[in-house]
């Protein structure tokens, strides 16, 4: 799996987490397509690499996410970037609201 790959070659610095987006499915309202460029950013996605955790008054405060999380963050959280042609989320852990069980 190419997210797996992207995994090993990013490592997140401080408190930042690296997110796949996770697709939705095409929808069809009333018959009509709706195109990539009309939908939604997703919220939604998984967890693929995180860094160390920030640093507070001289010692390491763990990450609450681990890889492998499914998360939900802010519609306009983040930097987008590309991976060997994929996109993933950078943001930092305070951006990610929940997590999904």
């Amino acid at each position: 799996m190419a997210a797996k790959n992207a995994a090993q070659k990013v490592a997140p610095l401080a408190d930042r987490v690296v997110v796949k987006a996770m697709e939705e499915a095409e929808q069809m309202r009333g018959g009509l397509y709706i195109p990539d460029t009309a939908k939604e950013k997703p919220q939604q996605g998984e967890v693929i690499a995180v860094g160390p955790g920030r640093t507070e008054d001289g010692k390491r405060v763990p990450m609450e996410v681990k890889a492998g999380d499914k998360v939900l963050y802010g519609k306009y959280s983040g930097t987008e970037v590309t991976i060997d042609g994929d996109q993933f989320l950078i943001l930092r852990e305070s951006d990610i609201l929940a997590i999904v069980n």
